[in-house]
């Protein structure tokens, strides 16, 4: 794919288009843009281009107060899953989190997202924990790479 291109989601329009394809993968939990705006400040946010395409998204969160791992989250929009994009974004995002901590990494995909939950499984991530968020039926899975 050589009109593949990662950006970070710094500018409106960027951090838009991150939003866009954050909302459509996880509709169970859709951000504003002020809070897309509030998680740009302390979580490295990128989207991936097919052309002028916004196809994916990737979220790199650092260590906090509950994981001493860092967390990649890739995520691609349906009709561009099997192209490499999802895998571009998580070997992009794995290198940056292996900056942040020596605790491992950790990645979190909602349940019934059943070819996400596949693609971290063939990456060696395992299950470690499921929750659901207040007013939602649909549980996040949290996943630990072995």
């Amino acid at each position: 794919m050589n009109d593949l291109r990662i950006e970070p989601a710094r500018s409106e329009g960027r951090l838009a288009d991150w939003r866009d394809v954050h909302n459509t993968i996880i509709p169970t939990a859709v951000l504003s843009p002020d809070e897309v705006r509030e998680r740009a400040g302390r979580n490295r946010l990128e989207v991936v281009y097919l052309g002028e395409v916004a196809v994916g998204c990737s979220t790199v969160r650092p260590p906090d107060e509950e994981t001493a791992a860092a967390t990649v989250i890739a995520r691609t929009l349906p009709g561009f899953r099997g192209r490499g994009v999802g895998t571009a974004l998580y070997e992009r995002g794995l290198a940056h989190a292996r900056t942040l901590s020596d605790e491992g990494v950790e990645t979190v995909v909602l349940a019934s997202n059943e070819e996400g939950l596949r693609f971290a499984l063939a990456r060696g991530f395992v299950e470690v924990e499921r929750y659901v968020l207040p007013g939602d039926t649909v549980p996040f899975v949290t996943l630990r790479l072995a």
